[in-house]
């Protein structure tokens, strides 16, 4: 009775806590259901307390799901967007709340914590019991500027910045929501030096959050290079050195 529920109402991961209001049903002993599906290869255990079909390997929808109120992010968001072919091999979640990373199925999860106020720029994808929660474009590349750790690499974040069609206004929003400077500064240089002209509102703003204090433009690269004063960044990374990367393909 209990898998014909889950088809009925085509549930496909679900949590213990919750499982009886969305079949609307009670059940006596639901532990034991569970354990006994368990162990017959019907449902296949994520972690204590969630569950899922046997055959159901969704890995961003699962993700998404054990992490609470987080969702797909960082590389893993840049490479869904289309915005690097690069595939990481772990699926970046950003979350408020603190969770390990761990593997569930031979996929590993790293669960990155933030402030409730960088979780926003959050879209729905997939289709029913398939939906999750994922960072939009232009929140996916604020936040690989505020970790750029977590981006698959400078130069491939570069690249995706300056080849997006982006828009001003989310990336301004996101930009004060994230809080980072720095960040908002190398973005701010990057839209202006390749002329993105849907980010004029942008940099208008950028320009005005600049402070005297210096950062290199690439914050993993060497302290050397010249400094620019508009926009107080230690070029560590030439202009002829971000055309090649700009102009690579994928």
């Amino acid at each position: 009775m209990f898998l014909k529920l889950l088809n009925d109402y085509e549930v496909e991961i679900f949590s213990i806590s919750e499982i009886e209001k969305i079949l609307n049903h009670p059940f006596s002993n639901l532990n034991g259901i569970l354990e006994n599906l368990e162990s017959k290869g019907f449902l296949s255990r994520i972690e204590r307390g969630k569950y899922c079909l046997a055959n159901f390997r969704d890995e961003n929808v699962i993700g998404s799901f054990i992490s609470g109120d987080g969702a797909v992010a960082y590389w893993s968001a840049l490479n869904y967007h289309g915005l690097t072919e690069q595939f990481p091999n772990v699926v970046f979640i950003q979350t408020t709340k603190p969770k390990k990373d761990k593997s569930v199925f031979g996929t590993n999860y790293k669960f990155v914590k933030v402030i409730p106020q960088k979780l926003k720029g959050i879209i729905k994808e997939g289709y029913g019991a398939r939906t999750y929660r994922i960072t939009d474009v232009e929140k996916t590349l604020v936040d690989c500027f505020d970790y750029p750790q977590y981006s698959g690499g400078y130069a491939e974040l570069i690249r995706a910045f300056v080849n997006a069609q982006l828009s001003g206004e989310r990336i301004i929003d996101y930009c004060k929501a994230v809080s980072n400077i720095a960040a908002t500064k190398r973005m701010g240089y990057l839209a202006e030096l390749f002329e993105k002209k849907e980010l004029r509102s942008f940099i208008s703003f950028a320009k005005d959050q600049v402070k005297d204090a210096y950062n290199p433009l690439d914050p993993q690269g060497l302290t050397s290079g010249p400094f620019n004063t508009e926009w107080k960044l230690r070029l560590n990374i030439s202009r002829e050195e971000l055309l090649d990367i700009a102009n690579k393909q994928y």
